[in-house]
């Protein structure tokens, strides 16, 4: 990575050792050198930035190829400040594995941007909105697609529904035409926009997979969308189709029990989805394709509440709201 310095400065978090629990979060606002953008890169004035919860577990440790001290951060909304003079100005949007994990992120004033991941956000979206997209919708694409994709004849269960990646998985899934249930662990309505009608369940009082069966005439469902992981293992195995694919994308406990026979007899997969893996130029190449999408008003970004926009001296409280469960999307606005 080759990044020159500048002596302006800007504003920026900074995480330097593990911190403890989210009431103590080790997250430092400093005034750090402006960077200058090498061969291939660009600068990037940072508008709107997501909180995701992957970058609130890299501060408390839980992410092994983190480097410190470093910049969080993995979505953005911005303008290009420096690089070739064709991108100058040019309002952007991303997110990548790399960002905020392995080189320095998105949740200060200025990043050093790969020239290639370079994408000008929709024309509809506010600076907010483009900011918010990131991890989930790349998530969610990423998993559905490596999931063979979903077709209209498909039928999808949504563990989680009402998270993020939840509600992206459900916009791009109504949107392919499918039979979409999403569950929750409590009574909740539905907070994702939707292309057509979803059924939320609720796992604490209803049998999910014997209702999925039911309403499908015994089908069940062909994709699972497992945003929590051990939580629903169960449920989600009881739901599943003949030759059915289960997406993994987060847990809380790492084993589980495991019936092999019902896993084999049912044909199943099991599709894990690492977006840490996905660097910024993958990203940019998913928003490729969900950009015309959001400009035609087929895909929604998330609503953008002010009460959960943060100045960079909140960010402690910003952070930790997201592995709280905020129902709102969180963004940090350098």
């Amino acid at each position: 990575m080759n990044i020159q310095v500048d002596t302006k400065m800007g504003k920026a978090l900074r995480v330097s050792q593990k911190s403890p629990d989210l009431d103590n979060l080790l997250i430092d606002v400093v005034d750090i050198a402006v960077p200058r953008p090498g061969p291939g890169q660009v600068l990037v004035e940072i508008v709107a930035a997501g909180v995701n919860p992957s970058d609130v577990k890299a501060s408390l440790g839980h992410m092994p190829h983190a480097v410190w001290p470093r910049t969080p951060g993995r979505d953005f909304g911005g303008v290009v400040r420096e690089g070739p003079s064709n991108m100058i100005g040019m309002e952007i949007w991303g997110g990548g594995g790399e960002l905020g994990i392995s080189q320095d992120g998105s949740h200060g004033k200025w990043m050093v941007l790969d020239q290639k991941a370079v994408r000008a956000k929709p024309k509809n979206f506010t600076m907010e909105e483009a900011g918010s997209i990131g991890v989930p919708f790349i998530t969610a694409y990423e998993g559905l697609r490596e999931a063979g994709g979903v077709q209209p004849t498909d039928v999808v269960l949504v563990c989680g529904g009402n998270g993020k990646v939840g509600q992206a998985a459900i916009q791009l899934a109504t949107l392919a035409g499918a039979t979409v249930f999403a569950v929750e662990y409590n009574e909740q309505p539905l907070m994702a926009h939707r292309n057509g009608p979803v059924e939320m369940l609720n796992s604490a009082t209803q049998d999910v997979a014997a209702i999925v069966r039911e309403k499908t005439g015994g089908h069940g469902a062909d994709i699972v969308f497992n945003t929590v992981g051990s939580p629903y293992f169960e449920i989600a195995n009881n739901a599943m189709a003949k030759q059915a694919r289960q997406i993994f994308i987060s847990t809380f406990d790492r084993a589980v029990p495991f019936d092999i026979f019902n896993f084999f007899r049912g044909r199943h997969k099991y599709i894990g989805i690492d977006t840490l893996a996905l660097s910024s130029v993958d990203g940019a190449r998913i928003f490729d394709k969900l950009r015309p999408k959001f400009e035609e008003g087929k895909l929604k970004p998330f609503p953008i509440n002010p009460a959960t926009c943060y100045d960079l001296a909140d960010a402690a409280k910003a952070y930790a709201s997201v592995l709280r469960g905020t129902p709102d999307r969180v963004l940090l606005k350098p």
